[in-house]
Formats: C-alpha cells, structure tokens, sequence
C-alpha cells in the first residue's frame, strides 16, 4: 500500500508506463523462475525473536517446495537449518513448536543435534561405513534484524537487511520493534489470485479512497506522505479529525491517542505507517501493535499470505480494546484487498485486456515490474513466450 516519490525523469520523456501482460500472471514455468531467480536470493522473515523464546523453540519457513526450520540453540542462539532429512527426504518438523534436545525424523528416526549435526540413525550398523559427520543438515543464511529472524534460501546472499532497512531505522525506533511479543500466532491464508498480483496491490495506495472505505474514513492517503529508499516504500497515513460514522472506527479514532501514550510520541499515536519490502514483503506499523507479510506464490494465480501481528507487552484493558478495534479495522482492509484482487485476476484473463497506464501513484509498483523484467527478461515480452532462456 505504499509509493516512493514519482519518477519525475519518466514524466518529463512522456514515456507511458503499463502494467504486465495478462500471460505474466498465470504461467507455471514463470512462477518458478520467479522463485528462483527473485524470492530465493532475497531475505524473507522467518518469525519474531520472541515466537522462538526458549531452547528447542522451532518455526518453520517454506519458499515454493523449500522449507527451512528456524530453532532457538541451547546457547541462545538462532540457526536456521534446512528442512529435510538427510536419509531419504522427508520433512523433519511442520509449522511451530518445541523439539526437545534434538530434532527427530518421524519417518526412520535420523537424529539431528539443533547444530545439524546427525548424532545417531536407528540400526547404525545396517548402514556400513556410515560418516556421520557428512550427513548434516544443510545450513541457510540467517541475521537478526528489526527484532525479526530473516532467512535467505539462495547460496549467495544479498546485502543483509539491516543494511537494507538502515535509512528508515530513526523512523522505526520509537516502535522498540525488538521488545515485541506476539498479539496473534502465525497465520497462512489462500488467495485465488498471482503473488504479483496480490505484490501489485499492497505496493500501490491509488486505489485505497475508492477500494478502503473505512480506511479513508480514518486517515489520509499515505500516498500523500511517502518517502522511498533503494529496496523500501514507505507511507504514512495521518488521522482524520472529522469522527468516522463508524461506532468501531470512531471508538478507535477517539482512545487510540490516550491508549498508546505511555510509550509514544504524539505523531507516532496518530498514524498508521506502511513499508514495502522488495520483493514480497510487508510491515504495518500501527500506534498499538505491528505486523507483517509475505506473499508467498503458491503456484500460479495462487498465492499464500504468511503474516502475524505484534505488540509491545501491556495488559491494560483499554489496550486489549484498542487492539481489538484495529484488528477488527485492519482485516476489513485486508478482506477488502482479497476481493479486490480476485476480482483483477479474473478480469485480466479477459480476451478484451491489455495493459493500461500507470499513475504516479503506483510508481512503486512498477520498481517491482522492473525488477522482474531484470531478472526474467521475457516478461517485457507482451505474448507468452514459447521458451524462457
């Protein structure tokens, strides 16, 4: 939901920047590539510090058919290891929980220290001359940042995320973004509709006074108040002070201000602020809690939302609340962009589509076009290629 600065070089040529063609949205062999060659070389968050608080603490990641299991160490360390059993293949842990001591195949029960490390297969001697020492876990490129686990698939990884996210850090201090716990578990949701699609939508604001009623019945365009740094998009949109003719969103509007005082500044009570992550990510920062997402391809014109909320620790009553009310208002947003969504991957299969301009607006949008189009160069094609190089 977020746009950098227009591109005021593209205004001046007159060159019309278009969306992609219809094809880029539903073709099998580019949601692989797209995996490979983008999602895979990039950093994802894995979970938050404080999901994985304890020695044996486990969170699993999956990136199309990768999966990778994040784990809290004796030590207190985070390691993150690949998740699949070195004997035949199968996936060692699902979703979270807590391993005892070790990490167990529940297939042959191949054992695994939280290192990687194989310690010990059933019927040692059936397998002779067996070094365990080669048969260890495959280990994943892991840093902590922003309070959040981040995991790169790919064998070379990129600039780190706290390089990345370093020019908007003083933005996101007074958030204590690593002192947060978890407000809601982690959630997986299915959309009928291309991850580029579902990436398109949350990268843009023009359709948010049209597409978010309640939205724009609380706060202003963050369009209005963007800034983009190489990587990141950032939004904020300010509080309205005409009250919504919503019970719940004027309830909101009214107490979130006192609620959240305690531990933020005034400008910080009365926005919500959006930051876009190329190439599949998002953060939410509102004054009483946070999230984030990822949209995840789950195949083409499938896509999975993999998020969770935070909070700083805070029982109060009123707290409870005002969670409750922006909860209840950020997941109207998000049912809205769902329908929305679906209601484009729908429309685009129409034989009468072709791709139309782009505003200003959506300028960030077309960085995420651009990087696509630089690392699968057919996608400038407008025809379904017949073979991808």
């Amino acid at each position: 939901m977020n746009a950098p600065a227009p591109r005021t070089a593209l205004a001046s040529s007159g060159w019309t920047a278009r969306s992609l063609p219809a094809w880029a949205y539903d073709d099998p062999r580019l949601t692989r590539l797209e995996i490979e060659r983008i999602l895979k070389p990039s950093w994802q968050i894995a979970c938050h510090l404080s999901q994985i608080p304890n020695a044996g603490d486990y969170v699993t990641f999956e990136l199309g058919a990768d999966s990778v299991i994040v784990l809290r160490e004796g030590g207190g360390g985070i390691r993150a290891l690949r998740n699949v059993c070195r004997h035949r293949g199968t996936r060692l842990l699902e979703g979270t929980g807590r391993c005892l001591g070790r990490i167990t195949c529940p297939y042959h029960g191949w054992t695994y220290r939280y290192d990687g490390s194989l310690l010990a297969t059933p019927a040692r001697d059936s397998f002779p001359g067996l070094d365990l020492r080669e048969h260890s876990l495959g280990v994943v490129h892991t840093e902590v940042a922003l309070g959040f686990v981040w995991v790169c698939l790919a064998a070379e990884a990129p600039p780190p995320p706290s390089s990345v996210w370093a020019p908007v850090m003083d933005e996101l201090a007074p958030y204590r973004l690593e002192e947060l716990v978890p407000t809601q578990p982690l959630y997986l949701e299915e959309w009928e509709v291309d991850w580029k699609i579902a990436m398109d939508n949350y990268l843009e604001s023009y359709h948010v006074p049209i597409g978010h009623p309640g939205l724009n019945r609380l706060f202003t365009p963050d369009y209005e108040d963007q800034r983009g740094v190489p990587g990141i998009a950032r939004g904020y949109s300010w509080m309205r002070d005409a009250p919504s003719s919503r019970w719940s969103e004027r309830i909101y509007q009214k107490h979130v201000a006192a609620v959240t005082k305690p531990h933020l500044p005034e400008p910080e009570r009365r926005s919500w602020r959006f930051y876009s992550c190329l190439p599949n990510l998002g953060l939410d920062i509102m004054p009483e809690q946070m999230d984030f997402f990822q949209v995840l391809p789950n195949g083409p014109g499938k896509t999975v939302i993999r998020g969770a909320a935070f909070g700083l620790p805070d029982e109060r009553r009123e707290m409870r609340l005002i969670r409750w009310l922006g909860n209840r208002i950020n997941m109207q947003v998000n049912k809205e962009d769902r329908l929305l969504c679906e209601r484009l991957q729908r429309g685009i299969n129409d034989s009468a589509y072709r791709p139309g301009p782009l505003s200003q607006i959506e300028t960030w949008m077309l960085e995420f076009h651009d990087l696509l189009r630089a690392r699968i160069p057919e996608v400038a094609l407008p025809e379904r290629p017949a073979r991808f190089a």
